[in-house]
């Protein structure tokens, strides 16, 4: 591929991250997964034909919508590192139950995305799982295991990025309790000016 044909990576990537941040409502904080297969991207079986080239628009488009909301990003490895994630240092400090691994990804064991991430953030830290808000798969690399529980899926507006199939979900908090079990604000306060003073379970 040409550079003029790795242009539209950035366009179709950015809309479908910025649905994923409306529909999941992610917040300042949060943890974004990152998923990619730039061999993928091309039309090749995943894990064949890494190149940065791909990997370079992505990161680029990521970090600024990242750096627009408030978000980490967190790019997932191949399985030659077990699907490790390259992060920020500075997420380690609101998420000490991170435990960092000593590795550097390097396209042909971790690939190029994640190498490319490697070489490009601040200060790269590798961690080996993560319990993410929200995710994108760029390419079917998998990244349900970094997901927390439970995932939504979000339909992108975009279905292929390059070559590759594009899923995304978000997580939300698990729904728990019986048949009296309220789930929104406006129907608990509803129900909460309805009882008694003296009301009790």
């Amino acid at each position: 591929m040409t550079d003029s044909m790795y242009e539209p990576i950035a366009e179709a990537l950015e809309a479908n991250l910025r649905e994923l941040v409306t529909v999941g409502s992610l917040r300042p904080g949060q943890i974004l997964v990152i998923g990619t297969s730039t061999s993928e991207i091309l039309g090749h079986r995943i894990g064949t034909s890494g190149t940065l080239n791909a990997a370079k628009p992505i990161f680029e488009t990521v970090a600024r919508i990242c750096g627009e909301f408030g978000l980490f990003a967190a790019y997932q490895c191949c399985e030659h590192l077990n699907r490790a994630l390259i992060v920020e240092e500075a997420l380690l400090a609101q998420a000490p139950q991170l435990e960092p691994v000593s590795v550097i990804p390097v396209p042909k064991a971790g690939g190029a995305m994640a190498s490319y991430a490697y070489r490009h953030f601040t200060k790269p830290v590798v961690v080996e799982t993560i319990q993410a808000h929200a995710g994108i798969d760029i390419g079917s690399t998998l990244i349900g295991m970094h997901l927390r529980r439970v995932a939504v899926p979000v339909r992108p507006p975009v279905r292929h990025i390059g070559q590759a199939y594009v899923t995304m979900a978000f997580a939300r908090p698990k729904l728990i309790g019986g048949t009296r079990a309220v789930y929104s604000a406006e129907q608990a306060d509803q129900l909460y000016q309805q009882a008694a003073p003296d009301a009790d379970c």
